[in-house]
């Protein structure tokens, strides 16, 4: 019993929790949430750029993108966010005064981007070759076909990776504390920790894993849906494609898949 006590006293102590609550309320989750959002809407852009210069024809984009992608996704990310938070500080003094906040941000995004950037390439190269012929043959361009009628298609793809990657992006939000935020700019893990090392109690820490999970684990679930939703779909159109081609002959089967980015491209006008 002594045991369970001292478990209960040093994890789940209530009123170390209450006392940490404003705090990761008021400060910890919107620093939290503003440090994942950003860094994902920033590594998004800087992902389906990366992943467009990588499926280039020419090597003066595709190889400076490759070497981007392996660099950022072979550093640890913490390595990643010191070197960026701590070696651009100078060039950050400059610009924003004594507030490594953004030098995190940059950070993060760098690294999402590497991942993102091969997620969205894994997506584009998924995307069978006769659409971009089809789309050629209609009269666009490659660029244009590329993204009307490819892209889309290889975004839709990948939706539940790229919400894995957020998911991954919200736990890494944690490394920022390395830089020494400001007491306004602390996440939830920097609430929890300090907390901890005040009281010499890790309930307040064990509040802010709890945190974590009401974002990630609700995520997750939407993955799963997701994901189920789209090969739910998949398959609900197998059946019937072949059904149709069964009925009508393999004839009107080539002009359904040939008038498939003809629609896209008339939508997207």
């Amino acid at each position: 019993m002594d045991i369970l006590t001292t478990l209960r006293e040093t994890f789940f102590d209530l009123d170390a929790m209450r006392e940490a609550l404003p705090d990761l309320l008021r400060v910890g989750l919107p620093n939290t949430l503003i440090l994942a959002l950003t860094s994902a809407v920033i590594g998004t852009v800087l992902g389906m750029v990366l992943a467009v210069c990588g499926l280039s024809h020419r090597r003066w984009l595709r190889w400076p993108a490759r070497v981007f992608t392996d660099i950022f996704r072979g550093l640890p990310a913490a390595v990643t966010i010191l070197l960026i938070g701590v070696g651009l500080s100078p060039v950050g003094l400059q610009i924003w005064g004594p507030n490594p906040y953004p030098l995190g941000i940059l950070a993060l995004s760098l690294i999402a981007s590497a991942y993102i950037g091969e997620i969205f390439r894994s997506g584009i190269q998924s995307v069978d070759d006769g659409q971009l012929e089809a789309a050629r043959a209609l009269g666009f361009s490659r660029p244009s076909g590329m993204r009307l009628v490819v892209i889309p298609q290889g975004v839709r793809r990948v939706l539940p990776a790229l919400v894995n990657q957020f998911i991954a992006l919200v736990k890494e939000s944690s490394l920022v504390y390395f830089l020494g935020l400001l007491a306004s700019q602390r996440d939830l893990f920097r609430i929890g920790q300090d907390a901890a090392a005040n009281t010499g109690n890790q309930s307040a820490l064990v509040l802010a894993g709890l945190f974590y999970l009401l974002i990630t684990v609700p995520l997750t679930h939407v993955v799963n849906a997701v994901d189920r939703r789209l090969r739910d779909g998949r398959r609900a159109d197998g059946p019937a494609r072949l059904d149709d081609a069964d009925a009508d002959g393999d004839a009107d089967g080539d002009r359904a898949a040939a008038d498939a980015p003809l629609a896209l491209a008339q939508e997207a006008r």
